[in-house]
């Protein structure tokens, strides 16, 4: 498989080295995090050279035999070298029986610089502080950006690089093979064998077929606003035997995964987070066209799907924004920055256009305004509200 740099993840392992953490990298799975894992341990023998780097592959062969605590314990203890600084490097951590134990273990002993990946159920972000007791640094990775795409496909024209991207989607394992239906094959197994298998085998989840009619509606509901009770109510009228409860339970767990985020809702007058409805983004929509197909595209609300998973990949708190009866598509905050963002497929329709800039203009402060559509054009302003194309706006990034 062809290998591409990472560059902003690579940057955020380095600017963390020597800090007093464990260092967990987290994202759905094959989203690239072992191969990311790979590069930072490339980085680390050409930079730090005199210093002891032990490299641990769960998936391997060799490695089977230290799948307990005490042997993974015993093995990098076995590695360390007296006065030498000591990087200990884990792959597919979870297939090491209680490995929390080994892991805190080792932290203890202020010898070992710690850097980990795993299986998503097994080290979603709830978890983490229970397993590791607060002292994690949790690094996010997410499929392939448009920019990404475009590295690995050598690619300069982003306008027709989406045409691409949109339809391939970002997980990269994907692109070896040569035809659209093998691709879908390759993205349904992964959902299948390794997310769906986790959920069941983490969570002791009896009824699959449940947890498969649950993730199809979501994903047929990408950036519409939903509840547990809305989807349970919908799976009732399809004779699935569940509550709100049960259903609620399920979209913690796919979300803890990082099969989907959650997008809170925020009311920007009463300056409150609301309590009930929040919308669900798939982590990328390939994954929708894998499972449902492509008949009933709704290009509006995927494109509003790969804006929320671009802008939590370049590090923004996302929430849906309510002003009045008006819903703003996006507010995204990162230490003093904040953006108000709509999302559109087609604003060529005056009338469309309007519906679109007219809750951005009732927003009363001097904080950017964005209007993100398939324009096809350069970008220009309409009272003081930016318009930008997706195409652009996505392949203008640090990743």
């Amino acid at each position: 498989m062809k290998l591409i740099d990472r560059p902003y993840y690579l940057q955020q392992l380095i600017r963390i080295i020597g800090t007093p953490d464990i260092k967990i990298i987290t994202g759905v799975r094959r989203c690239g995090k072992s191969k990311l894992m790979e590069q930072f341990e490339q980085y680390l023998l050409a930079n730090y050279a005199s210093s002891v780097i032990i490299k641990i592959n769960f998936n391997l062969k060799e490695f089977r035999k230290y799948r307990t605590a005490e042997s993974l314990e015993e093995y990098a203890e076995s590695k360390t070298l007296p006065g030498r600084r000591c990087f200990l490097l884990i792959d597919e951590v979870q297939r090491c029986e209680n490995f929390e134990e080994a892991i805190n273990s080792l932290y203890e002993t202020g010898l070992y610089d710690i850097y980990i990946t795993g299986s998503n159920a097994f080290l979603s972000s709830s978890d983490l502080s229970t397993l590791f007791v607060g002292r994690q640094y949790e690094i996010p990775v997410y499929p392939f950006s448009l920019k990404e795409y475009m590295r690995y496909y050598d690619l300069s024209d982003p306008q027709s690089a989406f045409e691409q991207y949109f339809f391939d989607g970002g997980m990269a394992g994907a692109y070896l093979y040569p035809y659209t239906e093998e691709r879908y094959n390759y993205i349904r197994e992964i959902y299948e064998t390794l997310i769906v298998r986790d959920i069941q085998q983490k969570y002791h989840i009896r009824n699959k077929a449940m947890l498969d009619q649950m993730i199809d509606y979501m994903l047929d509901n990408i950036s519409n606003i939903s509840s547990s009770k809305s989807i349970s109510d919908n799976l009732i009228r399809k004779k699935v035997k569940t509550n709100d409860k049960t259903i609620g339970n399920y979209i913690l767990y796919v979300c803890r995964s990082f099969l989907f985020y959650k997008v809170r809702r925020y009311d920007l007058k009463g300056k409150k987070y609301l309590e009930t409805n929040d919308k669900y983004y798939v982590c990328d929509p390939v994954f929708r066209r894998a499972k449902l197909g492509t008949v009933n595209m709704d290009y509006g609300r995927t494109y509003e799907n790969m804006v929320a998973i671009e802008l939590l990949r370049r590090g923004y708190e996302l929430y849906v924004g309510k002003l009045y009866q008006k819903e703003i598509d996006f507010v995204a905050k990162k230490r003093d920055e904040e953006l108000y963002i709509q999302v559109s497929d087609d604003i060529t329709d005056a009338k469309t256009f309007l519906r679109e800039t007219d809750p951005l203009l009732k927003i009363q402060n001097a904080y950017p305004k964005i209007l993100i559509a398939r324009t096809h054009h350069p970008e220009y302003q309409y009272e003081g509200i930016r318009i930008i194309d997706l195409a652009d706006w996505l392949a203008d990034s640090n990743f």
